[in-house]
């Protein structure tokens, strides 16, 4: 009997909401969009994409608003996320200009999101950066976290 793999959890980094409608990044964006309308990944939607999404486009707003309803999960910035925010940014794993960034995978981690995707290449998806997020993770009890771009998320066919 062949076992039923659980639908993964992933945490969508705001960026991801403009790239479904971005020439670049639409083709990558629309598949995991997808994917997510087909039942196939549950979105956890946090209320630091609803803060940052506030003054995007209408159209942005409505995409957002279509994949986050059940089976998506809220998910909250906690004292345990802003705790391990402290510690990314404490081991220098980002600059204090990029403490939203660091946010997003503190609170994917507490959430123990499946993974984080994103287009953000240069604080969040990018190999140095995802090897300091995960060490931090380590030493504060936390499990690795994949941290990838659309194009990186796999689907069971």
């Amino acid at each position: 009997m062949k076992e039923v793999a659980a639908i993964p959890r992933l945490y969508l980094d705001t960026c991801i909401y403009g790239g479904y409608f971005d020439v670049e990044f639409e083709l990558a964006t629309r598949r995991l969009f997808a994917a997510v309308r087909a039942g196939q990944a549950v979105v956890l939607f946090s209320q630091l994409v609803v803060a940052e999404l506030e003054f995007a486009p209408d159209r942005v707003q409505a995409l957002a608003l279509s994949v986050t309803s059940p089976p998506a999960a809220k998910v909250w910035l906690s004292a345990a996320a802003l705790a391990l925010r402290g510690a990314y940014m404490d081991a220098g794993v980002v600059s204090p200009k990029s403490e939203r960034d660091a946010e997003h995978v503190a609170i994917a981690s507490v959430a123990r999101a499946d993974a984080i995707v994103s287009w953000n290449f240069q604080h969040i998806v990018h190999s140095d950066r995802i090897s300091g997020y995960n060490g931090v993770n380590a030493a504060n009890g936390y499990n690795a976290l994949r941290i990838v771009s659309p194009p990186e998320v796999r689907f069971d066919e």
